[in-house]
């Protein structure tokens, strides 16, 4: 197991190295003058000479290796840079950031498991019939529908036409509502449809079988023995959601002007503000691999039969 850790620590640190070589080698190739948008983004004139003297304190005119060495060893120590927009550490508005998105990821999740798991059961128990058809077609709808349009299609109906609800900023635990249920709909529909899946694959073992030949009753037989093998696909599938959810929060924020890092990332790339971008970007990378690492381990920690690549 501690080989296995190790493996996979070195393989993360490979990935966040390519990945912050793409992302800094993306954003030096891209168009537009990032010394004159900060200007301009703080209302002075942008002209040649201000411009000149700008690109020099940022190191702007400075070679791509010569940038990208400066800027990887600063993040090795924990420094992201600062900020062309806010003037600030990269590292302190992630964190400022931070807590907004945990609360608007964490409820989408705890949505989709109050929500998804009881659906997925009824709809695998009444398998074909009139429920299982009515929950399938609501799964159906929530994966067909985009997240923006699911978001407006929220906000015409509970804030504008029945005004139950604000349609922007995060004032309030009602402010919550609508950008959590936009987000954890799609995974709602998805889920429903997996746990359907394997709870229909669990009933046609020959344990289940066996079960109901000796007697056992159906209730019986779900809660002891066909949802605790589910569990464990599930388990990993929400681990891979999650980091979905950070990253792919970035549409329902801007949406709902939710400040966290999803809408802060979307700002950044409209101003230009190249610090930020790599640093959103890192920030995602290492948590996708960290929690791909995690489940990884807490599937073989609850189920042995499953062997890790401990081979080097």
């Amino acid at each position: 197991m501690s080989r296995y850790i190790v493996k996979r620590f070195i393989q993360l640190a490979a990935v966040l190295f390519g990945i912050s070589f793409l992302t800094f080698l993306l954003t030096y190739l891209s168009p537009g003058d990032p010394a004159r948008l900060m200007l301009m983004s703080t209302g002075v004139t942008p002209s040649d000479e201000l411009v000149q003297q700008v690109r020099l304190q940022l190191g702007l005119d400075q070679p791509f290796w010569i940038r990208y060495g400066t800027w990887l060893g600063q993040v090795l120590t924990g420094d992201f840079g600062t900020s062309y927009k806010y003037d600030r550490p990269v590292l302190d508005i992630l964190l400022s950031r931070l807590p907004a998105t945990l609360r608007l990821t964490g409820s989408a999740l705890l949505l989709v498991i109050l929500i998804a798991f009881p659906l997925g059961i009824l709809s695998a128990v009444y398998r074909n019939n009139v429920l299982d058809y009515v929950i399938r077609l609501f799964s159906f709808a929530g994966l067909s529908m985009p997240s923006f349009w699911l978001g407006m299609l929220l906000m015409l109906v509970f804030g504008v036409q029945l005004k139950l609800l604000p349609v922007m900023g995060s004032s309030g635990w009602n402010s919550l509502i609508l950008p959590a249920c936009t987000l954890a709909l799609p995974l709602i529909a998805q889920y429903i449809r997996q746990i359907r899946t394997v709870i229909l694959e669990e009933m046609s073992q020959n344990y289940v079988t066996g079960a109901r030949a000796r007697g056992v009753k159906e209730r019986v037989i779900m809660m002891q023995h066909i949802l605790p093998n589910i569990l464990l696909p599930i388990v990993t599938l929400m681990g891979m959601s999650t980091g979905a959810l950070l990253g792919g929060a970035a549409i329902v924020e801007s949406l709902f002007v939710w400040p966290g890092v999803g809408q802060m990332a979307v700002d950044a790339i409209f101003t230009r503000d190249y610090p930020l971008i790599q640093g959103y970007v890192i920030w995602m990378a290492t948590i996708y691999v960290l929690l791909n690492l995690i489940v990884d381990l807490w599937t073989h920690l609850h189920d042995p039969r499953i062997r890790l690549d401990v081979d080097v």
